[in-house]
């Protein structure tokens, strides 16, 4: 006679099957569409998900109490490391919000030149997002052209900024240097670069039979729901929600430019890549436009206790010098009082609180990050799909571990 307690199941089996036949599994944080940072316990009637639980906090990065600390044009360098993608939006949205709170407008120059760098960050960051997810999806060959143009954005950027995931490119009251001489002409040969690649893309995958089934009628959700969620950007978009903040309430130059906001219908993985598709041709728009307006002049504010003095004067300038060890030692100091101050990322409404108590750095800095919000609602929109789905859906919320866990 055999003996059972050979055969007997592992104890903790109890605990991963229910008694009406469903299990409990685990998908993360090590699993590599996860990133590493996400974890998402799943309760699964074979291949169908019944429920889901999302646990972040894996990649905790102090952010908002780092800025508290430090001066803030000190901060400038941790708004890189939000959403790193498309790290000159942050830059932006943050001087923004500290230039609220002063009271004081950049040179029309810088403003269009703050523009110009937003596309270019926002054209980086959907070719980052759907190169990724079509890689995930096993589309390996549109990565490599989808990056391929992800490439020559950066070395236009880098031309710019010196930095390319990194930047760190805008000042409070302005940006740390201008446009290179040729960077007109670089932007018209890397967009005939971009334009190739994605039309490259577009053929190996919007009628891709794989792809398209992957995609239709997966992650749904209805607009309803997602506004009750706080969703914003293509993932909102695509249920057809013209929500854009940089139509909705237009900041810089935006209100300057002819372009549209492209929304879906169906709520699903697929309308979100069509409206990421649509929002890179629209974002070569604006930047061919604001090339085109490219007023002269400075590219910051005059005022010596706002942005530094040139370097020729700090030399020979007794008033100068003392304004540039001032400003660097203690920094611009807004007045006491609160800003709320939201730009369009590539995610949606990236939004920068900040509470002034009139000193150099903030006395409370909030950052409201479009995949937070993203990433809560996960749960709803794959509950019903199969296992697999996961992936298409994780990969168009396009969620970045930087901007999540700030």
């Amino acid at each position: 006679m055999t003996d059972r307690k050979h055969h007997e199941l592992p104890k903790n089996w109890e605990l991963e099957k229910l008694e009406d036949g469903r299990m409990v599994l685990n998908m993360g944080p090590s699993h590599p569409a996860m990133h590493g940072i996400v974890r998402v316990l799943l309760t699964v009637q074979g291949e169908r998900i019944t429920d889901s639980d999302v646990e972040i906090g894996y990649l905790h990065r102090g952010f908002e109490k780092t800025c508290e600390n430090v001066t803030y044009n000190q901060c400038v360098p941790y708004t890189d490391r939000l959403n790193y993608v498309s790290p000159f939006i942050n830059n932006v949205g943050f001087a923004l919000a500290v230039e609220k709170l002063m009271g004081i407008e950049t040179p029309a120059r810088c403003q269009y030149i703050r523009v110009i760098m937003s596309e270019l960050s926002r054209l980086t960051d959907h070719l980052t997002c759907i190169g990724a997810n079509a890689m995930e999806l096993s589309a390996f060959t549109v990565y490599f052209y989808l990056i391929n143009a992800r490439e020559a954005l950066y070395r236009l950027t880098d031309s710019v900024a010196g930095g390319r995931i990194t930047p760190a490119y805008t000042r409070v009251g302005g940006v740390t240097r201008d446009l290179p001489h040729d960077f007109k002409a670089s932007t018209a040969e890397v967009f005939r670069t971009v334009r190739k690649n994605l039309a490259d893309a577009e053929s190996m995958l919007t009628r891709n039979r794989i792809f398209y089934d992957r995609l239709h009628n997966t992650g749904v959700i209805g607009k309803e729901e997602a506004i009750a969620l706080s969703f914003t950007g293509p993932v909102l978009r695509s249920t057809g929600v013209p929500l854009d903040v940089r139509k909705a309430t237009p900041y810089l130059v935006y209100d300057r430019f002819d372009f549209d906001i492209p929304v879906g219908s169906n709520g699903d993985n697929y309308d979100r890549y069509l409206v990421r598709i649509e929002e890179m041709k629209q974002s070569m728009r604006i930047v061919e436009q604001a090339l085109a307006q490219l007023p002269g002049g400075p590219v910051n504010h005059p005022d010596y206790g706002v942005t530094l003095p040139p370097k020729e004067e700090v030399y020979g300038n007794i008033e100068a010098l003392m304004a540039h060890f001032k400003l660097t030692f203690e920094g611009v100091k807004p007045p006491k009082g609160e800003v709320y101050q939201a730009v369009e990322g590539g995610n949606g409404e990236v939004g920068f609180y900040i509470v002034s108590d009139g000193t150099g750095s903030p006395w409370r800095l909030r950052v409201r990050p479009p995949c937070f919000p993203l990433t809560a609602g996960l749960s709803r929109m794959i509950k019903g799909a199969y296992i697999a789905d996961i992936i298409s859906t994780f990969g168009q919320v396009n969620m970045i571990g930087g901007e999540l866990e700030r």
